[in-house]
């Protein structure tokens, strides 16, 4: 082969390179890890919330010992909620993401009536450790929030780039393997208004 060859040659290897690394080859596998990353925030924010519980339910029940089914409640909650692990292929399940946030909504309403019991016990709501523990609680879900909502988008942009063009020509030839990852949704109950007495 001649040096006028060469040179052709690796000027046509070198512009196909930049042309398929422009094309969106790698977009695919990009927006997989990525919504990857956003169910790991999900996960460390699921079990931060579950790390708080067991101290205050500790310190509800050293007030409250009379509300003994709501104390069981919230724990029973937290061992469902924290016996069901998801990894990364498991996101392309949707009774798998259905079932961890059914338990993950059911520990959410265990907590609720635990708090609102707190409401019965003036000592209790001006405990310094309980204070402490009910503000991280709530930092905690509005992180979870925060967590969730990221991964929405993520899945969003994924799934979106496996449907549409140039995506869906790469998910049919080399990225045939990668499928749909599923989305949380709304919880039945957040579609009811809340009531509020005053």
């Amino acid at each position: 082969m001649s040096m006028g060859a060469k040179v052709r040659a690796g000027a046509l290897v070198l512009a196909l390179s930049v042309s398929l690394a422009g094309c969106g080859v790698n977009t695919i596998p990009t927006l997989e890890e990525t919504a990857k990353a956003r169910w790991a925030d999900v996960e460390n924010q699921y079990q931060r919330r579950a790390d708080l519980i067991p101290n205050l339910v500790a310190t509800v029940q050293g007030f409250a010992k009379q509300e003994k089914d709501v104390l069981v409640g919230v724990t029973e909650a937290r061992a469902k909620a924290t016996s069901i692990h998801l990894d990364a292929g498991d996101l392309t399940d949707p009774a798998k993401v259905k079932a961890l946030q059914d338990a993950q909504n059911a520990l959410g309403g265990a907590l609720s009536r635990l708090l609102a019991v707190s409401e019965n016990y003036p000592d209790l709501k001006s405990n310094a450790n309980f204070l402490s523990l009910q503000a991280q609680l709530e930092g905690t879900e509005n992180r979870i929030a925060v967590a969730r909502r990221d991964y929405i988008n993520a899945v969003q942009a994924y799934n979106t780039e496996l449907r549409t063009f140039p995506g869906v020509v790469w998910a049919s030839t080399l990225y045939s393997s990668s499928k749909p990852m599923a989305a949380f949704t709304a919880a039945p109950e957040a579609e009811a208004a809340p009531k509020v007495k005053f």
